[in-house]
């Protein structure tokens, strides 16, 4: 099969077992193809852990699950040196911790100090880590999906604004529909009914290997971006860093606009979309579908948005109506 081919087969078998977030499971592989990271907010029990122990289940990969709490420390993410005494001789050995693995779950991340956002913050961006004046490589195959609560903000530590730019995309996670939610609800009743009869053996489906999204990754690389379009990614990001010139309502909503990691992370997730989709080229149709994701958390809001209930999706709303397709 085509790298395309593998990795809708993937998307499909991921999607047999997360019913009603067809949206979330697309964001997480475009993260992937993207070679990005992902923060994802949304209520408890809407399939966010559930999404990428279904990814790690059929990706040839490993994934680690960091359950982020206030006295979680920058080792408990690294790893640390730790002494080692043998035939008499002792030596300091670094023990590698649970980032050194392809696919990370950090859960709640808010929910930990500065120094383990810190911590995390390197591996993020350097795709590295320093302990004890020594630097360890992560791995090539390597994507951090963070997730926190909108509505439990007690004993939490708000993310400093360079990490939350880290972030290839910011994803919002709702309720699935009625009609999802009955599947949910008979898809939860084969598990049970399967765990009881000792039926939950582990699939005998081939993993894909991670040198299928390694070859994704090089086809997204030849997805064409026209003059035009390049043109309209350039200027919305602009609009948010100069939105007196688009719309009075925008400059007193708008108090901090997106930086170039905004360009960049637009124009890598548009070519991820247009190749899932199946075009050898982008339109604004591409931008537009994934600039809410990019942008979410790239803009901070002026007091007078948040008083008036503004948020952020509606400010882009209001950005898409005022920036013409070039």
């Amino acid at each position: 099969m085509s790298a395309r081919e593998d990795i809708i087969a993937l998307q499909a078998r991921m999607g047999e077992s997360i019913v009603g977030q067809e949206r979330m499971i697309e964001r997480l592989l475009l993260g992937l193809l993207a070679d990005g990271h992902l923060l994802v907010e949304g209520l408890p029990g809407l399939a966010k852990t559930r999404a990428i122990k279904s990814l790690a289940r059929h990706l040839d990969a490993r994934l680690s699950r960091i359950q982020f709490t206030p006295d979680l420390l920058p080792a408990d993410i690294t790893g640390s040196d730790i002494y080692i005494s043998d035939g008499g001789k002792g030596e300091f050995r670094f023990q590698s911790g649970p980032i050194f693995a392809n696919l990370i779950l950090a859960d709640e991340v808010n929910r930990a100090p500065a120094k383990v956002q810190a911590a995390l913050l390197e591996a993020m961006e350097e795709r590295q880590v320093t302990v004890g004046g020594h630097t360890h490589r992560l791995e090539p195959l390597f994507l951090v999906m963070a997730t926190q609560n909108p509505i439990e903000q007690e004993g939490t530590y708000a993310l400093p604004e360079a990490q939350m730019d880290r972030f290839l995309m910011h994803v919002s996670v709702g309720y699935p529909e009625a009609s999802a939610e009955a599947d949910i609800i008979r898809l939860a009743r084969t598990e049970e009914a399967a765990q009881k009869v000792g039926a939950a053996a582990q699939s005998t489906e081939s993993k894909l290997s991670p040198a299928a999204i390694f070859a994704a990754r090089e086809a997204i690389q030849d997805i064409t971006v026209s003059t035009p379009v390049e043109r309209y990614i350039v200027t919305l990001v602009q609009a948010t860093r100069d939105p007196a010139r688009f719309d009075d309502d925008l400059k007193r909503w708008i108090q901090i606009g997106a930086s170039p990691r905004g360009s960049i992370g637009l124009d890598k997730v548009a070519r991820a979309i247009a190749w899932l989709r199946n075009r050898d080229h982008v339109t604004p149709e591409d931008v537009q579908a994934v600039v809410h994701d990019v942008f979410r958390h790239r803009l901070i809001l002026s007091y007078e948005a948040h008083a008036s209930g503004m948020t952020a999706d509606a400010v882009i709303d209001r950005l898409l109506q005022r920036v013409a397709v070039a």
